[in-house]
């Protein structure tokens, strides 16, 4: 008799998520957004909900062979229109899961008019579960939570639990860029980004404190200005 069972999905692995979801409450617009735009910018069944067997997104169809660049954490979205706009050959994702940033961007995108963006409103480790191998040609990672406690270190996404992941879906050449205001957030980052695959591209002090040529200054890094805070670019390439 033939076994007639599907074979069980993949069971969700426990991920505890640091920081908010949610902060003041939203204006009618940016519920209108959440509502009108938000299902038809998704890149496709990221969530474990939606997609249990993990099934790879297309990204072919997604942006039409384009290559694809992933911001993560975008914050209030400038820094990724800004992106789009100059570079509408390229595909954009961006992963944000504070929903207040999420309809930030969207109302950026209305008021920009590009349509080179698609947003995962989520915890990036689910999103890099269903990207294809070597498929991310640049990858974003612009004044991340810093979580200054030491106790909280583990938090912070230059840990081998994120930078594995992401040297996976990141193609061979490809450019990972971290902005960053805290010292000791360089600190680890120059010590573990290279262990997973990655060489740093800086000749000198001056490479990694002047910022990229295409760089739109954040409301992040002009909040470390006016409070004393020296940012640091520092540009990766994957081996």
């Amino acid at each position: 008799m033939t076994d007639q069972r599907k074979e069980a999905a993949p069971a969700k692995p426990w991920r505890n998520f640091y920081g908010r979801r949610h902060g003041k409450a939203l204006r009618d617009s940016q519920r209108s957004y959440l509502a009108e735009d938000l299902g038809r910018l998704s890149p496709g069944p990221v969530n474990w909900e939606e997609n249990p067997e993990r099934r790879p997104l297309d990204l072919d169809r997604l942006f039409g062979g384009r290559p694809v660049w992933l911001e993560i954490g975008f914050g209030g979205g400038e820094h990724m229109v800004h992106q789009a706009r100059l570079n509408p050959g390229v595909g954009l994702i961006g992963c944000e899961p504070f929903i207040n940033g999420v309809a930030m961007l969207l109302g950026k995108i209305r008021e920009a008019g590009v349509e080179n963006i698609r947003i995962h409103p989520g915890d990036v480790r689910d999103l890099f579960d269903v990207l294809p191998d070597a498929s991310i040609e640049k990858a974003f990672l612009l004044y991340p939570d810093p979580w200054p406690k030491k106790r909280h270190h583990r938090r912070r996404f230059v840990t081998p639990e994120h930078l594995e992941p992401l040297a996976r879906v990141m193609a061979p050449g490809g450019e990972f860029r971290v902005a960053t205001d805290i010292p000791d957030y360089v600190r680890q980052t120059l010590e573990e980004v290279p262990r997973h695959g990655f060489e740093w591209l800086a000749e000198g002090p001056e490479d990694w404190r002047r910022p990229w040529d295409d760089w739109l200054s954040t409301r992040y890094e002009q909040k470390a200005l006016r409070e004393g805070r020296v940012p640091h670019y520092l540009t990766f390439r994957r081996l």
